[in-house]
């Protein structure tokens, strides 16, 4: 009885200390799948999306199992630094305030600012979609509108451009199709879903007032996994990489979005 006690003892110890190296050997990525198409679910309620391939891809040059960690943008440093995810990557700007609590690699891709043009506001000024913001910051007479501690205020008011604050997103487009004002700056898919809902009334001008860079966080101090993971992204551009994987797999989905590039859009400053 005792000898059997004995090797029932050793069996569990060998079950614990696998599960144990099977759970190190899981790389839990968080991500938050609300943003097609970079981060979002299938019908069937499974993670898809362009930072769900780069997990994976991820995991494949580690050699080690994925599990995407769907969990809300604002609670992703958090669940981080709790242990509860291994990495982010989910499309997070690179910011002096973030890197205060986390250490982020290399820029992968440049997320653009740019903007939503009332049209005869743009045809009296002789703005189109090619047009430079030098161009635009060069008008005198503008009246620009954002959304209350977002870049859609504080990049123009760093030009020394007066902003008028809208309450909501929609009430801003809202504004610049109806005239009221003339520039809304945002990301890439408000202002193409505000020129697709006001396509007479609205132009889009595609020179970005600024290029955020996206890059992957980990725990401040984890050096391993930072270097990993940037030495993973110095792959991406060689011949048959990632970014003409993704492109490949990606571009229609987003053309379809944005209605003019692909990921191209994303992947240059």
């Amino acid at each position: 009885m005792k000898r059997l006690l004995i090797v029932l003892s050793i069996a569990l110890t060998l079950m614990t200390l696998t599960a144990c190296n099977s759970k190190g050997d899981v790389l839990r990525v968080g991500m938050d799948l609300s943003y097609p198409p970079f981060e979002t679910v299938t019908k069937l309620n499974e993670p898809e999306g362009i930072s769900v391939d780069i997990a994976k891809a991820f995991g494949v040059y580690l050699g080690r199992e994925v599990e995407i960690v769907n969990t809300d943008f604002g609670s992703l440093i958090p669940a981080l630094n709790s242990g509860e995810i291994d990495i982010v990557i989910a499309s997070m700007s690179i910011t002096e305030q973030r890197e205060l609590s986390v250490d982020f690699t290399d820029p992968y891709f440049y997320f653009k600012i740019i903007s939503l043009v009332n049209k005869n506001f743009a045809n009296e000024n002789g703005i189109n979609e090619d047009s430079t913001i030098e161009e635009v910051l060069a008008i005198e007479e503008v009246n620009y509108v954002g959304l209350a501690s977002q870049v859609s205020v504080s990049i123009p008011q760093s030009y020394g451009k007066t902003v008028i604050e809208a309450t909501d997103l929609g009430t801003a487009v809202e504004s610049v199709a109806q005239g009221t004002s003339d520039i809304l700056l945002m990301s890439a898919n408000p202002v193409v879903d505000g020129y697709n809902a006001n396509p007479n009334d609205t132009i889009v001008l595609w020179d970005a007032f600024q290029s955020s860079p996206i890059g992957m966080a980990v725990a401040e101090g984890n050096s391993e996994l930072l270097a990993q993971a940037n030495a993973f992204i110095d792959t991406f551009s060689e011949a048959g990489g990632l970014y003409s994987v993704l492109s490949s797999n990606w571009d229609a989905a987003i053309i379809l979005a944005l209605g003019r590039y692909g990921l191209d859009f994303y992947i240059n400053e």
